[in-house]
């Protein structure tokens, strides 16, 4: 029972039960983060990190030693030839939408291998002004994934011949479907580049990074991108996206960043480069915290009788447990439970809002020390049927099982769970 928060005894009863049935999958998740540290660690060894690449610049940011490092450092880690990471990354969807941009030609079309990609990028796909990828002439096609959510391998076969970017969305956004493995992800280019070998594989990586032992670009993506608050960062970057792959598809995507022909040369840094460097370092702990916490909280609230995807002993390529809680009450109050768990503006109730890219109402639940940082213990959803909400972070273990069993007293304060058969 916990000594400094007034939770319900038989909320404590179920998360030991939790812990106890999720010890091998602990086993695995620390095993994993063991091989992805020595991993960091060599990288940081083999380019060679002193402390000159630990200091900022400013203006044109011409000569960058830290920036120039950090990319280096970064594509071992991410089995690529070149990596392209910037704190002016604004997000993961700037750093996709530049990725994007910085690929496709008017003409030149994009086929989506997993469905319809996150609410984010549909105004960067489809919107009618603004500047959207279709304005500017490039198409779009999809195959959607089957009704149990995995991938349509035979359609790739028959509509890939003629796609510029083959896209994958790794993580399951705000749906219910399987994440996709690496092991997947590689079927898919295998796949693909059977048919189209010239098409470039673009991989949304966000939430994925460290959780498995290889990455993407390791079979045969083109590239990844990903966002800097998520795992990568780990939980030390204030802000900032990387772009990672081939060489030469690196640059194109740095002359979109930039302008044509200075590229990755210049961009200064001011004073992120430390934290940028000490993120990385700390990722595979911090993402190894965030899948315990997923992994607990499956297990803790199927127990409690919802179901959790995935399953608490299934294979993990994501920081993402996704919770069916079944109605908008239900939903709000878990967020409500989360926040009440957050070491930052705990004191504030989340409500339903018009958040710019979503078209429905979406809560979020994020008390964090970085606005929006999701490798932070968080929650969040749109209210649409069926009122699941989806759970990232926890850069701790302890507390993020702390602000689970919140979410859960919440819910047990307003009536929604009944204990009963506890």
């Amino acid at each position: 029972m916990s000594i400094y928060f007034n939770t319900d005894k038989r909320l404590e009863n179920v998360a030991q039960k939790a812990e106890d049935i999720c010890a091998e999958a602990f086993a695995r998740i620390d095993h994993t983060a063991r091989c992805n540290s020595e991993k960091v660690l060599k990288a940081f060894i083999e380019n060679k990190v002193g402390e000159l690449h630990l200091k900022g610049t400013t203006g044109y940011g011409y000569g960058d030693a830290g920036r120039d490092k950090l990319d280096e450092v970064t594509a071992q880690i991410l089995g690529a030839e070149d990596a392209l990471v910037r704190a002016n990354f604004v997000n993961g969807t700037h750093a996709i939408s530049t990725a994007l941009f910085g690929i496709l030609r008017p003409g030149d079309l994009m086929l989506s291998l997993t469905g319809r990609p996150y609410d984010t990028l549909n105004d960067v796909i489809f919107a009618e002004k603004g500047g959207s990828l279709t304005e500017f002439g490039v198409k779009y096609d999809q195959i959607d994934l089957t009704p149990d959510g995995r991938v349509n391998y035979g359609l790739i076969h028959e509509r890939a011949r003629g796609c510029k970017v083959a896209y994958i969305q790794r993580s399951r956004g705000y749906s219910l479907r399987p994440s996709i493995t690496v092991s997947e992800i590689g079927e898919m280019i295998d796949a693909l580049k059977r048919v189209n070998p010239g098409a470039v594989v673009i991989v949304d990586n966000c939430y994925g990074e460290l959780v498995e032992r290889v990455e993407p670009c390791d079979v045969g993506a083109d590239l990844i991108v990903g966002s800097l608050i998520k795992n990568l960062g780990g939980g030390i970057a204030p802000t900032g996206g990387y772009i990672a792959g081939k060489k030469d598809l690196v640059e194109m995507c740095a002359y979109r960043l930039t302008t044509v022909g200075t590229g990755k040369e210049v961009g200064c840094t001011l004073d992120v480069n430390r934290s940028l460097f000490m993120g990385l370092f700390y990722a595979p702990e911090t993402v190894k915290n965030a899948v315990r916490t997923a992994t607990f909280a499956s297990a803790f609230f199927n127990l409690l009788g919802f179901d959790a995807y995935p399953y608490f002993n299934e294979y993990r390529t994501d920081i993402i447990t996704a919770v069916k809680l079944g109605s908008p009450e239900a939903l709000i109050a878990f967020c409500e439970g989360i926040q009440a768990g957050s070491p930052v503006d705990s004191f504030v109730t989340p409500e339903p809002w018009d958040m710019p890219g979503y078209d429905d109402k979406v809560i979020m639940a994020a008390g964090a020390f970085t606005m929006g940082a999701s490798i932070e213990l968080s929650a969040d959803a749109p209210l649409r049927d069926p009122f699941a909400v989806w759970l990232q972070g926890g850069i701790t273990y302890n507390t993020g099982r702390t602000g689970i069993i919140l979410a859960a007293q919440r819910m047990l304060d307003k009536g929604i769970l009944s204990l009963d058969d506890q």
